[in-house]
């Protein structure tokens, strides 16, 4: 049931309309894949204190708390499948009604649905694999888990000797400008700006929804609870993620 049937209505008048529409993704989209946001109570940030980039660097001891972190979640990640929500986004970049997906998610459920990578920024980067921070060398992350449970460390690259960390943005790490840039260019082209399930705290990505306004797009926030930057939307849909744009789209 719907919070609010008549903004869902008007909401899809403007995607009917749009010809640039761009999608904007935060945590609130996977929930319903069973994947736990960050700042919500029991979310991530209740159970485990992030491990720093230069903690991540310095400290063997660090190194291992962020991969006992990854790998107790890892569960969760790797049986998450797409849900209503990310079905409904492919179904509109197939429909070329979205030119492109920026997502600050980590969990790959966009590529996962179906949609071609070419068409998804992944801000904060991937945690399906890993990487080596030297070379740029991928791994699987089955590989270093196994690693990780019989020798209780994780392997340096194989290659180069370098650090293995996931293909992720942790904290204090420099996102990546390519990305950073990608994104900047589909939004201030956009006509649409639609961002779905972020609490918009993030910085730099939260600041695109703004950028999107300033450059004369129409801004749509969904998300189940209220943002910082609701007074800057059109239209603000409280709501369940996966039964609004469902019903929108025309997908269960």
């Amino acid at each position: 049931m719907l919070n609010n049937p008549e903004k869902v209505a008007k909401f899809a008048k403007l995607l009917e309309k749009s010809k640039r529409a761009v999608i904007f993704t935060g945590a609130g989209i996977s929930t319903e894949s069973g994947i736990p946001d960050f700042r919500s109570p029991g979310g991530i940030w209740e159970q485990f204190k992030p491990v720093m980039f230069q903690d991540f660097l310095a400290s063997e001891e660090r190194r291992h708390e962020y991969w006992h972190q990854r790998f107790f979640r890892h569960d969760d990640m790797a049986k998450a499948e797409p849900n209503r929500g990310h079905r409904a986004v492919e179904n509109l970049v197939r429909s070329g009604k979205v030119t492109a997906v920026i997502t600050q998610n980590t969990d790959g459920l966009h590529l996962k649905s179906g949609i071609p990578a070419e068409k998804v920024i992944e801000l904060h980067g991937n945690s399906t694999y890993a990487s080596c921070l030297n070379c740029g060398a991928k791994y699987d992350l089955k590989w270093i888990r196994e690693v990780f449970e019989r020798d209780d460390k994780a392997p340096d690259c194989v290659r180069c000797g370098g650090l293995i960390k996931t293909a992720t943005v942790a904290f204090g790490q420099s996102m990546p400008q390519d990305k950073m840039r990608d994104a900047e260019l589909h939004t201030k082209a956009a006509d649409l700006f639609i961002s779905i399930g972020s609490s918009l705290q993030v910085f730099p990505a939260a600041g695109l929804p703004v950028a999107a306004k300033q450059t004369g797009s129409i801004l749509v926030i969904i998300n189940r609870d209220p943002t910082d930057l609701d007074s800057y939307a059109d239209i603000v849909l409280n709501e369940e993620i996966g039964p609004a744009l469902g019903d929108v789209v025309g997908v269960n």
